[in-house]
């Protein structure tokens, strides 16, 4: 059977030891979105046949495709509605962005922001906002998308107007008086008012949902592990692609939240497998605590506020017990852990169940970490899902950031132990958690090394010796994503396997970080389909 593409290249990075007798690997051959052959350019000839596409890249790098680890794409299009905050410095400047989007709108028409970041202000309530907004309901997501600051008229819409009590760790924060402040602390207190809040149309988001996939495409990546399956997401995905395939091969993890009994449990195990062409359910996601930031972290000792000293679930024995239901079915689980202590419980949960490749347990983000739970990850199987962007983009290395004053700096400089992990042999894979921070891959890949924002090198890194190789960044985006997903032998470019591809301008193994993170991508592939080509590509060649 002859091939329905072929990519040829200088440098092939197979990721995985393989050559063609002597000589490197340069030419990829597929057929039915799988890998058909490996071998040199003198192969081409005896893989072509008429109608084959023949690509030949030139001098550019071609490794397996990447995938983001960690990601809300179809979630995120309305955790990222409205005005972006994300570049906000000071006070004014959110105000005069929020101004901005109102003056043109009626009375009563919602205003929403994203991105609000903590380091920026004091004490966070409604008055930061009130005034720019005219009045109007607002509701505004910090930069975590774990809290949000609403206007007094969002919480009067919302018929908030005190304390409240949930099934989980949630909180409308209230003054002395009782009144609530505006600021709302997790999800269950967030959805009061967001359930209020106008939703854009289906249609509307799945044409958006294909633009955005286009963009991570031209970044390099050519699939995600999406870590929900929230509200009408299958709605999205199903009008997504009756406007053609997606861009992006996308593996989504719904909820298991507190509360959730035998027959919440049955329906999670019967979604798995559920999908479309190019999406499909393949886990389930739990969330141990919160975030060290708004205070709702889960550690071993508060923090200095005397916050972060409580489990998401009110009940630590019904989590363990659900993950460990799930996981006598069959059922893969990563769950949300970035306190100390909720690491530990996380391993505590999966201590004595049986290892399976095709059953990997995840830990997600993992922000500060004793040296004594590493050993664990190793003994145990368990996979380290890691954001270095988080550490690159939030922290600051002499600990003035509120995360690291929260923390103090013997936790703080227990931050993302990446190198830590890996040196120990712990799988970790990479990913973006965007829209928490941006989904460009090449910039994961350079922080992943750098430790401090890529293209500015003037920022001193966060805990420069947790930097990685660009071997391992590269591991963390292709191997070790298919290893966090179940699929031994994955991300690799071998006979057999999956035809997703990345092109790069330069060698993400040899280029320095900063010159990778500024390089255009040739060009992206997804089951043997060219997804992204740059506009200065080969063009392709049809064989006759």
């Amino acid at each position: 059977m002859k091939a329905d593409l072929i990519l040829c290249a200088d440098t092939v990075h197979t990721v995985h030891t393989l050559t063609v007798g002597a000589r490197p690997v340069e030419a990829v051959a597929v057929r039915g979105g799988v890998i058909s052959a490996v071998g040199t350019r003198h192969d081409v000839r005896d893989w072509r046949g008429p109608g084959t596409e023949v690509v030949d890249l030139g001098r550019a790098v071609l490794t397996p495709g990447l995938v983001d680890g960690h990601c809300h794409p179809v979630a995120g299009l309305s955790l990222a509605a409205d005005v972006d905050l994300s570049g906000a410095r000071s006070p004014e400047e959110v105000r005069r962005l929020l101004a901005e989007a109102a003056v043109s709108r009626a009375p009563d028409a919602w205003v929403q922001a994203w991105g609000l970041d903590p380091n920026v202000f004091g004490p966070l309530d409604s008055s930061l906002i009130e005034d720019a907004v005219g009045g109007r309901p607002a509701f505004v997501r910090l930069f975590d998308a774990h809290s949000a600051v609403v206007t007094s008229a969002a919480l009067r819409i919302a018929g908030v107007d005190g304390p409240r009590e949930f099934a989980q760790r949630s909180t409308v924060v209230c003054g002395p008086d009782g009144r609530p402040t505006g600021l709302l602390l997790e999800s269950a207190a967030m959805e009061l008012v967001l359930a209020h809040v106008p939703v854009e149309p289906v249609a509307a988001r799945a044409v958006r949902l294909h633009e955005l996939l286009r963009g991570m495409a031209a970044t390099g990546l050519t699939g995600g592990h999406v870590m929900d399956l929230l509200g009408d997401s299958e709605e999205v995905l199903t009008a997504a692609e009756e406007l053609g395939d997606l861009p992006l091969r996308l593996r989504f993890a719904p909820w298991c939240d507190p509360g959730v009994d035998a027959d919440g449990l049955a329906e999670l195990i019967a979604l798995q497998g559920r999908g479309g062409r190019r999406w499909h359910v393949g886990a389930v996601k739990f969330m141990l605590d919160g975030t060290i930031d708004n205070g709702t972290a889960w550690l071993e000792q508060p923090d200095a506020l005397g916050e972060s000293t409580a489990a998401f679930w009110p009940d630590v024995d019904d989590y363990t017990a659900a993950l460990r239901a799930l996981a006598a079915a069959g059922v893969p689980t990563a769950t949300h852990a970035i306190g100390d202590a909720a690491v530990r419980h996380v391993l505590d949960a999966l201590d004595g169940l049986t290892r399976s490749a095709s059953v990997p347990h995840r830990v997600e983000h993992i922000e500060t970490l004793p040296g004594a739970l590493i050993d664990r990850f190793v003994r145990q199987g368990v996979v380290a899902s890691m954001q270095p962007t988080h550490c690159s983009h939030f922290t600051k290395a002499d600990h003035s950031d509120n995360w690291s004053a929260r923390l103090g700096t013997e936790r703080a400089d227990r931050a993302w132990r990446c190198r830590d992990l890996r040196d120990a042999g712990v799988p970790v894979v990479l990913g973006s958690d965007w829209p928490v921070a941006p989904f460009d891959a090449r910039h994961g890949l350079a922080e992943a090394m750098l430790r401090r924002p890529a293209l500015e090198p003037g920022v001193p890194p966060v805990g420069p010796t947790q930097g990685l190789t660009a071997r391992m960044a590269l591991e963390g985006y292709t191997s070790h994503a298919a290893l966090a997903a179940g699929e031994p032998g994955g991300g690799r470019i071998a006979v057999g396997g999956r035809a997703d591809f990345t092109a790069f301008t330069v060698d993400p193994l040899r280029a320095d970080p900063d010159e990778l993170a500024d390089a255009p991508i040739l060009l992206t592939a997804v089951d043997g389909t060219i997804v992204h080509r740059a506009a200065d590509a080969p063009e392709s060649a049809l064989a006759r």
